[in-house]
């Protein structure tokens, strides 16, 4: 188990209104996120519950075979929760770009789970609920420097890897205009 989850309950249920550290891992592991072109597909899908209203994220970030993100659901998206429709989305774009593009590479994610044929996003998530400003800090600064440690080696410093939240928080950068500074939510 990771560091930041020592002590934390497992769990991937989110209530609304609630904000959430979450962990969400590519299925066995498998780098599919090195290609910015996913990254981007993330990004979207945020951006675009974001516009909705569903959610609010806080931080971020986008590693090689996982996702961290400090965010809360707001409200329902259409009938199905914005977690749903996030796992629902990416999924999607990520079998639709792989059909076509890297057919070689779908075969990692094939199952055989009922009517499901293909997995991207590992079953349970890691959700901690963040009730204290002290653990968002500790969690946002964990996010940041999730890029640095020394099996991704990513970046020097938390504000140069682009697929994070740091360059918000660092130098006030509206790259991501998704992003909510937790000090509106945690004062």
């Amino acid at each position: 188990m990771p560091p930041h989850a020592l002590n934390a309950p497992r769990n991937s249920h989110m209530d609304f209104d609630q904000v959430y550290f979450w962990t969400n891992t590519i299925h066995n592991g498998k780098r599919l996120l090195t290609p910015d072109k996913y990254k981007q597909i993330i990004v979207d899908c945020w951006v675009e519950l974001v516009r909705r209203g569903t959610i609010a994220v806080y931080a971020f970030v986008i590693m090689p075979n996982h996702i961290h993100v400090v965010w809360e659901m707001l409200d329902i998206n259409g009938k199905e929760t914005p977690l749903a429709s996030f796992n629902k989305f990416t999924s999607h774009q990520f079998l639709t770009d792989l059909r076509s593009c890297h057919p070689q590479v779908l075969v990692h994610f094939v199952v055989n789970e009922g009517k499901r044929r293909h997995r991207f996003w590992q079953r349970d998530p890691l959700a901690v609920l963040m009730d204290s400003t002290e653990k968002v800090l500790q969690k946002i600064d964990y996010i940041h420097n999730n890029p640095l440690q020394e099996h991704w080696n990513l970046a020097t410093r938390p504000e140069e890897y682009y697929w994070s939240s740091a360059q918000f928080y660092e130098n006030s950068d509206k790259t991501f205009s998704f992003l909510t500074h937790y000090k509106e939510r945690f004062g």
